[in-house]
């Protein structure tokens, strides 16, 4: 999928990660004290650890995919609940894992997660 989403400067990933990384590690890697920054999609944890956009914000230290489908900084959206969106709004969903999987390092999974999907 060349082209979509590229980012504008080239970025050298890590290989992604298995590790398991619980609920309570993901909520501590919220960016506060210039510390970790995770943000999950999909049970996936991905290091946005020095994008300011992230920390410590909205979707730092969650599992934001029902917002990121929603394209909503609202509370509320803040979930990890996302199978009962509309198509488009998991087509927008996709779209995002397709950004993060092109700048940021995968860094595990969320332990226990119940809403892993690959399509």
């Amino acid at each position: 999928m060349s082209g979509k989403f590229e980012p504008k400067v080239p970025v050298q990933l890590n290989p992604p990660k298995d590790d398991p990384i619980s609920v309570e590690e993901l909520a501590k890697a919220n960016g506060a004290d210039d510390g970790k920054c995770y943000v999950a999609i999909k049970g996936i944890v991905y290091d946005v650890t020095g994008n300011k956009v992230y920390q410590p914000g909205v979707f730092a230290g969650k599992d934001a995919s029902r917002a990121l489908a929603k394209t909503s900084t609202k509370a509320e959206d803040i979930s990890p609940d996302w199978q009962d969106l509309d198509d488009k709004e998991k087509s927008t969903l996709n779209d995002w894992i397709t950004f993060f999987s092109k700048r940021y390092n995968v860094v595990g999974k969320v332990e226990g997660a119940t809403n892993m999907d690959y399509t």
